[in-house]
């Protein structure tokens, strides 16, 4: 077992993290196959904390625990609003904000597909 002088600290040891190791977020692991939607993205901002994406459903569906796939990394989406209320799932077509847990790097413009949980 490492300790702390070789890369782990006593709270990384509880844990089972390792520092510097790019172990230190969870990684959002997908384990469907297939894409059950996508998500044009419009705009990227945050909302206290967490990260939250505006854009267009343009296929399939999307609800809180589903996940969301870009070209830099992936997470889960924690609440979706539409016209600043909450909903419990959008559709194609529609226009919502998705806020995240975690963060990966979007760009406007961006594809996201959205998996299952």
């Amino acid at each position: 077992m490492p300790w702390a002088g070789e890369g782990m600290g006593l709270l990384g040891r509880l844990l089972g993290i390792r520092r510097g190791s790019g172990e230190d977020e969870a990684a959002v692991e997908i384990v469907s196959r297939k894409p059950v939607g996508t998500f044009a993205v419009r705009e990227t901002f945050r909302v206290g904390s967490r990260m939250a994406l505006t854009g267009v459903v343009e296929s399939g569906m999307a609800m809180p625990g589903y996940k969301v796939r870009g070209k830099n990394g992936a997470a889960v989406i924690y609440r979706i609003e539409r016209g600043r209320s909450a909903v419990d799932f959008v559709v194609d077509g529609d226009e919502a904000a998705l806020i995240l847990e975690g963060e990966f790097r979007v760009e406007r413009g961006e594809r996201l597909e959205i998996y299952a949980s």
